[in-house]
């Protein structure tokens, strides 16, 4: 489909993006995973850590399928649509975690970049396969401006998560006592 040349750096950009902040997640979570861990952050993990690597790689595999050289949209628009709806449904058992576990009380912006945000990005994917056979031009705006609220939302959690884990750690250290007093 040639309206999609035009858009190959950027999923090559948001794409290697996402498929590096994944591998990243991977790094991080081996480099932490000597902290003690509880049921109630093994429940806390569920509901802050996995959306993270969700959308990262929901952004990899728009990226990859966007790429594919399509010999028509209905297709491209079809998958869209269908990603929007395992979205939402994935984002209602993240939401239900969030209330769930214990570990930690969550905020007004845990819950906009946790529910909010990706409950809006997967329902642009939906509203795109329907422009899509309207207007392409707007659909790939549509998947573009969805695509990167998944990558900066998954950007921004991956950052919160790390800060926890760090400050938690820190104070997993200080609480302990001194050899060599």
């Amino acid at each position: 489909m040639p309206e999609l040349n035009s858009w190959t750096n950027f999923y090559v950009i948001v794409g290697s993006a996402a498929g590096t902040l994944i591998g990243l997640q991977f790094v991080v979570m081996t480099l932490i995973s000597s902290l003690p861990l509880s049921k109630g952050n093994a429940e806390a993990s569920d509901a802050f850590s996995s959306p993270t690597v969700s959308h990262f790689s929901v952004v990899l595999l728009l990226s990859v399928c966007t790429s594919i050289p399509w010999p028509g949209f209905l297709g491209l628009a079809l998958l869209w649509g269908i990603i929007g709806l395992f979205g939402i449904y994935y984002i209602t058992l993240v939401t239900r975690r969030l209330r769930r576990q214990q570990a930690y009380r969550p905020i007004f912006e845990d819950w906009l970049f946790h529910a909010v945000l990706p409950i809006l990005a997967y329902k642009l994917l939906i509203a795109a396969a329907f422009i899509a056979a309207h207007n392409l031009t707007i659909a790939l705006f549509t998947v573009a401006t969805s695509v990167l609220i998944l990558l900066f939302t998954g950007v921004h959690i991956a950052w919160d998560n790390i800060r926890h884990i760090v400050f938690l750690k820190m104070n997993h250290q200080n609480s302990l006592p001194f050899d060599n007093e």
